[in-house]
């Protein structure tokens, strides 16, 4: 596996950062720190693909992660 999710960031006016990964619908998050962040929307996205891969939805964000 070559391919990797991108996670888009940016920084509030308020200072909070915004984590975002477009390739996975629904994984955008905010944290007080760009780490904590990062941190959310690892997880986050973990969490999204874990609940498609049980409900038996194919995706192409899962082929990115297992081979057989």
């Amino acid at each position: 596996m070559n391919e990797k999710y991108r996670i888009e960031l940016e920084q509030e006016t308020d200072g909070r950062w915004i984590a975002e990964i477009a390739a996975i619908s629904g994984a955008l998050v905010y944290g007080m720190t760009r780490d904590q962040a990062i941190k959310n929307v690892e997880v986050l996205a973990l969490r999204i693909l874990a609940d498609q891969l049980e409900h038996g939805e194919a995706t192409q964000e899962l082929d990115l992660l297992f081979a057989a």
